[in-house]
C-alpha cells in the first residue's frame, strides 16, 4: 500500500486498525460490535471520516492542537525541504531550523531566553521538574525539592507528571508517584462553594493565599517552585479570577519559588495573545509548550526558560556533575522546528491571534444565550477559542449532571457532523464540562454552526 486508499481499502484498514491500534483515552469493548472512527482528511475547519462523513472540528484535532487547520501545504512543504536537508541530529548539536525557530520563539517571550526541544507536553513538564531538582541540590543543600501542583490541573501522562496531576481519575490506579509533589486547591470561582473558608469576596486573592498556606505548612526551604496551567485545560477550562496571579507571582517571589507556567494547551495563540500567561501580567522562569506549537504538523514540544536559571547549569565547568545531564532524544528532530517557523509565520500573517480574540468573544456570547435559553447550563467561562460550558442538574445546587448525559450532547452533537468535547476522565463526578477549541482561523459562520449544535443537542438531550 503507498498510504492513498479508495473505498474498497477503507474496510481493510478498519479492520487493521480494530485489531491492532490501542487508541487513546477510549473503552475499546464497543468495537467488538462497532466499527472504529478513521479520520480519513482533513481541510480548514472540517475533517471527514471513512464512511466520507463531513465534520466541523471544534476541538481542533480532539486534543487543542490543529491550531491554523489542517491542509496548509506551506507547513507540509517546509517539513519536506527540511527532511530532505537534515532530518535529525541529536541535539547535542544545534540544527538550522532549531536555531531559528528558538529566536523568533523568545522574541514572544520577553524575559525568557533558552528553548530546550523535547517531544511531548509531558516530557517538558519533566525537564522542568528536573531542573528545580538539580537546583535544590546544586544551591539548597538538597532542600527545596519540593514541587506544588494546582487541583485540577494536568501536567501529563508520565509518572512523574501524574505525580504532579489535580485529576484523580487520570492518576487513580497509577500510583505510588514520585515524592515530594504536593497539591495546592484549586481556583475555580464557581465552585468556591466547595472550598472549606472560601470567601464571596476577593476570591482570587483567597485562593492564591491557600498556595501560601500550603507553602508554609510544608516549610518554605522545603518548596522549589510551583507549576500552574494558565487557563486550566481538562479540568474544567478554568479562568483564574481576578487578583489570583497577581499574588501568586507576589508569593513566588517572597519565598523563592520557582514559577512553572503549563502551556501545553493555551501556548502560540489559544487564548488570543502568544501565551495564555501573557494575559495576566506575570514573569515566570519556566514555560513548557506542545499542542500548537507546530499545529500537529509535525511532533514539537518545548521547556523555555531565563538566563538566570540557565546560568545555575553552566556555573563551575569543572564539575561533571554541574550541567543538565539530560537529553531527548526526538528533541533533535528537524522537522518540528521547521513545521513551527511556518506555523508561526501563517499566525502573523493572517493576524490569527486577533482571530482567536473577536471569535472567541463571538463564541462566548453564544455560550451565553444558551446558558440563558438551557437551564442546565451552569456556567460557562475560558479565554479567546478556548472556551468550556459547565452543565448541572441544579443552578442553585450547582449539582453536576450524570457524565452520561454530557456526554450524550457530545454524540448529538457528532450525529450533526460537529466535534465538541467534553471533560474525560478527570475529576470524579465532575466530567460534565461541555469543551469548545476550534482553530484559530475560525470565521462566525464556524462559530454559530458549532453553537447551534449544542443549541440543538441541549434540546434533545435535556427534553
Amino acid at each position: 500500500m503507498d498510504g492513498t486508499f479508495n473505498e474498497n481499502d477503507l474496510s481493510r484498514v478498519v479492520e487493521a486498525d480494530r485489531a491492532h491500534i490501542w487508541h487513546h483515552l477510549i473503552q475499546h469493548k464497543p468495537f467488538e460490535t462497532n466499527d472504529p472512527r478513521i479520520i480519513v482528511e482533513g481541510k480548514g475547519m472540517r475533517v471527514w471520516d471513512q464512511k466520507g462523513k463531513e465534520h466541523l472540528d471544534a476541538v481542533s484535532g480532539g486534543v487543542w492542537t490543529v491550531n491554523v487547520g489542517y491542509g496548509r501545504e506551506s507547513i507540509c512543504k517546509a517539513v519536506y525541504d527540511q527532511l530532505m536537508k537534515l532530518c535529525y541530529f541529536a541535539n547535542s548539536a544545534g540544527s538550522i531550523p532549531g536555531a531559528i525557530f528558538a529566536e523568533q520563539l523568545i522574541d514572544k517571550m520577553p524575559g525568557m531566553s533558552r528553548v530546550y526541544y523535547t517531544n511531548s507536553g509531558s516530557e517538558a513538564n519533566e525537564k522542568a521538574f528536573k531542573m528545580v531538582r538539580q537546583i535544590a541540590h546544586k544551591k539548597y543543600g538538597g532542600k527545596k525539592t519540593k514541587i506544588l501542583y494546582r487541583d485540577r490541573d494536568y501536567h501529563g501522562s508520565t509518572l512523574a507528571t501524574m505525580s504532579a496531576g489535580g485529576q484523580d481519575e487520570r492518576t487513580a490506579q497509577y500510583g505510588p508517584f514520585a515524592p515530594d509533589f504536593v497539591r495546592v486547591p484549586h481556583c475555580m470561582e464557581y465552585r468556591k462553594h466547595e472550598l472549606d473558608g472560601a470567601p464571596e469576596e476577593n476570591f482570587g486573592e483567597w485562593a492564591a493565599d491557600q498556595i501560601e498556606q500550603v507553602i508554609l505548612r510544608e516549610g518554605p526551604d522545603t518548596v522549589g517552585a510551583l507549576c500552574l496551567e494558565p487557563v486550566t485545560a481538562g479540568g474544567g477550562v478554568i479562568e483564574a479570577p481576578e487578583g489570583y496571579w497577581q499574588r501568586v507571582q507576589e508569593i513566588c517571589k517572597k519565598y523563592d519559588v520557582l514559577l512553572h507556567i503549563d502551556e501545553v494547551v493555551c501556548g502560540v495563540g489559544r487564548t488570543g495573545t502568544w501565551f495564555g500567561y501573557q494575559q495576566y501580567g506575570i514573569k515566570p522562569d519556566f514555560v513548557t509548550m506542545a499542542k500548537g506549537v507546530a499545529s500537529g504538523y509535525a511532533a514539537i514540544a518545548c521547556m523555555v526558560t531565563t538566563e538566570e536559571v540557565f546560568d545555575m547549569f553552566k556555573d563551575d565547568a569543572s564539575d561533571p556533575m554541574s550541567y543538565f545531564r539530560d537529553i531527548s532524544t526526538f528533541g533533535g528532530c528537524t522537522a518540528g522546528p521547521a513545521a513551527a517557523i511556518e506555523n508561526m509565520r501563517i499566525i502573523e500573517d493572517e493576524n490569527l491571534l486577533g482571530n482567536c480574540a473577536a471569535m472567541g468573544d463571538r463564541m462566548m456570547g453564544n455560550l451565553q444565550a444558551l446558558m440563558e435559553k438551557h437551564k442546565v447550563i451552569g456556567d460557562v467561562r475560558g479565554k479567546g477559542l478556548f472556551l468550556g460550558a459547565e452543565l448541572v442538574a441544579d443552578r442553585t445546587s450547582k449539582e453536576p449532571v450524570d457524565e452520561k448525559l454530557a456526554q450524550a450532547v457530545v454524540a448529538d452533537c457528532m450525529n450533526q457532523g460537529v466535534i465538541i468535547g467534553v471533560t474525560n476522565r478527570s475529576i470524579p463526578s465532575r466530567n460534565n464540562t461541555l469543551c469548545f477549541s476550534p482553530a484559530l482561523i475560525a470565521t462566525a459562520d464556524d462559530i454559530d454552526q458549532i453553537t447551534d449544535a449544542v443549541d440543538g443537542a441541549l434540546g434533545r438531550v435535556f427534553g
